[in-house]
């Protein structure tokens, strides 16, 4: 039935929006050419809604409080001024990507979007007051707005997956952890579906001919010379490629282009962040580490409170961590295990359900309180706000037995929240960790580290980031050993059913 109510929905849409298009002169043959215009107009939508109640507020209770009024272009600067907050906030948090995150997704980003957007603008309202003002019409517009938000969220996603279905994808694969990439994105069936799947260790033309009947295509883990010609296969067939990348695609994307020549280069500089970029950087670590611990320092007495009641145990913990240049120093967590959780399974990683976390471990481990302590380790100068997350040195030297490039991760100073966290989960994988976070070091900035801060509120949201791993979960594989055989021309392997 939705599927048919899907098809209903896009025909409908296109055969509108083509004879618009005629009429304007214009030749729109592919329907991925409306999903801008569908982003905007839904955008729009919201900003304008948004934009009316906050224009409601102003006119009818701050502006007549103030003690100098303002007249009528006063009154347009203000709500342009909140229009401009709205959208900032709303896009740091992916707030208008229709299609990007699911209903629930979208919601959360419109309404920590909203929440922040009111903040800024009532202590702005107050300042230009020159006094307290009356929080509660602000407080009755962030409820209304909340509501519209849900409203919208759920109107526009539903528009959005009738009118774009999911893609009928094929995976082309180099070894079977391709399986555990299938799993992921078979999570979002609203946006993909992998109907097929076929070895790198068949013949190329074999591969092309399979990859011409889907509407997509997914390049993971296969050789360099192979993935070559499919990249120029599909760009020659418009056809939409999605690729796994390897650590060397990453650090090249971190490059700049460099044009002394009339031969075009990448330079990768492969040096961080320059000496006054990491200046500033430790400057609001500090100060930003300071003003946290006395914020916070409420929420800390309580939770203290709460572990110490529930077995007596101690409330805190330590343990070796790494950081920069592979320094070892002790991390400081609330205490979210029994006491000697590790007494005798050594090291390891929290698992799914595991048995070893305590009913108050579970909560703040899910809202994230059980990371608060790492304040003092910020303040101290071990770790920084954004960085890759501090790994146990038993857990690295595993890992580095099968994954040299582990080490990467220690080009910069270990943070308490990172992009690996805000983009993945407690229980990805090592290897798609040390992408992330190597990501994270081609591409490092004071803005980045912002937008990194600020995405991390919604990981709050988002119960799923703090799954710990599966016993099934793969360590990890010398990747760059897959080879193809070029010569091949018929198939005469099995296919590794994924």
């Amino acid at each position: 039935m939705l599927d048919y109510w899907r098809k209903v929905c896009y025909t409908l849409l296109i055969e509108q929006i083509t004879k618009t298009a005629e009429k304007g002169g214009f030749l729109l043959n592919n329907r991925d050419q409306f999903k801008k215009i569908l982003n905007y107009l839904s955008a729009l939508v919201i900003i304008c809604a948004f934009m009316k109640c906050f224009d409601t507020v102003w006119n009818n209770f701050y502006n007549k409080a103030m003690r100098d009024p303002f007249w009528h272009n006063g009154n347009i600067l203000m709500v342009a001024i909140y229009a401009v907050l709205y959208i900032s906030m709303a896009k740091t948090f992916n707030g208008f990507r229709l299609g990007y995150d699911k209903f629930t997704g979208l919601f959360g980003s419109q309404v920590l979007g909203v929440l922040g957007a009111n903040f800024i603008e009532f202590i702005l309202v107050s300042l230009i007051g020159r006094g307290r003002l009356n929080i509660a019409p602000i407080l009755v517009m962030t409820v209304i707005q909340v509501a519209i938000a849900f409203a919208w969220s759920y109107v526009f996603t539903w528009i959005y997956q009738a009118v774009y279905p999911p893609r009928r994808m094929i995976i082309v694969y180099g070894n079977k952890n391709a399986k555990y990439l299938v799993s992921k994105m078979s999570v979002r069936n609203d946006k993909y579906r992998i109907c097929a799947s076929i070895s790198c260790e068949e013949s190329l033309e074999d591969i092309e001919r399979e990859i011409l009947k889907h509407e997509a295509v997914i390049i993971s883990d296969i050789p360099n010379d192979l993935r070559n010609k499919l990249l120029k296969f599909t760009f020659e067939n418009s056809i939409r490629t999605y690729i796994n990348p390897k650590l060397s695609d990453i650090i090249v994307r971190g490059a700049e282009d460099f044009h002394l020549f009339d031969t075009p280069l990448l330079l990768a500089r492969n040096d961080g962040l320059r000496w006054e970029q990491r200046a500033v950087k430790r400057t609001l670590d500090i100060l930003l580490s300071a003003a946290a611990l006395v914020i916070a320092s409420p929420f800390m007495l309580v939770t203290a409170i709460a572990i110490k009641a529930y077995d007596g145990g101690p409330v805190l913990y330590s343990q070796k961590r790494l950081t920069t240049g592979g320094r070892v120093f002790k991390v400081y967590k609330f205490r979210s295990m029994i006491v000697d959780a590790e007494k005798k399974s050594g090291a390891t990683l929290a698992k799914k359900n595991d048995s070893r976390i305590t009913p108050i471990g579970k909560f703040i481990r899910k809202v994230r309180i059980d990371e608060l302590p790492q304040l003092i380790n910020i303040l101290k100068g071990d770790m920084s706000f954004v960085g890759p997350r501090p790994e146990r040195p038993e857990i690295a030297q595993k890992y580095e037995k099968t994954m040299p490039e582990f080490k990467y991760r220690l080009k910069v100073k270990a943070g308490l929240t990172g992009y690996a966290q805000v983009m993945g989960k407690y229980n990805t994988t090592p290897y798609d960790k040390l992408k992330l976070d190597l990501m994270y070091i081609e591409h490092q900035s004071l803005m980045l580290d912002l937008r990194i801060f600020f995405m991390t509120v919604k990981t709050c949201f988002m119960p799923e980031a703090t799954e710990g791993v599966k016993d099934s979960a793969p360590l990890e594989t010398h990747r760059d050993r897959i080879e193809h055989d070029n010569s091949k021309d018929e198939k005469n392997s099995e296919e590794i059913k994924l």
